[in-house]
């Protein structure tokens, strides 16, 4: 990949997943930006504007709209992956084709508001739960044969607020240059 098709892949860089358990305030840190996201992503859109959604972030990217559903798809799935691993020994997730689920029609029919609003929901639920978390539950596992390793929650976690702010950032790549 050139240098600008990876910067404007990776607008924040690539994610790091901590080697062991997090401590308590970078745990608290990483819960507080998924907690913001909604809330980003609802004012980032709206300052992108309708039509500049339906642009593409980059050459051969997600339009903006596509990656407003997709972040609601993901956390979904994170979501689920969560509760699983609290209540069943290391379970093994369903990964799924990203792609083939930005292009379903259910993404360009359906207006971006309704996944702002999935996605302020499903936040609101998962911060609730993340907050209650004890030390040993951090520590549970999931794995996922589509990367074929195990992921803690403290890393689960990691990934998805690094996740969260990476399409953030792809959204800001649509805003009008004078607000950019």
């Amino acid at each position: 990949m050139n240098p600008t098709n990876e910067l404007l892949s990776y607008p924040i860089g690539h994610a790091q997943l901590p080697d062991g358990p997090l401590a308590p305030a970078e745990r608290t840190a990483l819960i507080q930006q998924i907690a913001e996201l909604p809330t980003q992503v609802t004012a980032t859109a709206k300052a992108v504007g309708g039509e500049g959604l339906e642009r593409p972030y980059r050459p051969g990217g997600w339009s903006g709209r596509q990656v407003i559903h997709h972040l609601a798809d993901s956390h979904m799935n994170c979501y689920f992956r969560f509760r699983l691993a609290l209540t069943e020994a290391n379970p093994t997730v369903r990964p799924y084709e990203e792609q083939a689920w930005a292009e379903l029609p259910d993404v360009a029919a359906t207006p971006i508001t309704v996944s702002l609003t999935l996605l302020e929901a499903l936040h609101t639920r998962w911060v609730t739960l993340l907050h209650h978390l004890s030390e040993e539950q951090w520590q549970r596992t999931f794995y996922h044969p589509g990367t074929k390793r195990d992921f803690t929650l403290d890393q689960a976690l990691a990934m998805y607020a690094w996740h969260g702010n990476h399409h953030l950032a792809h959204l800001k790549l649509l805003l009008p240059q004078e607000t950019a």
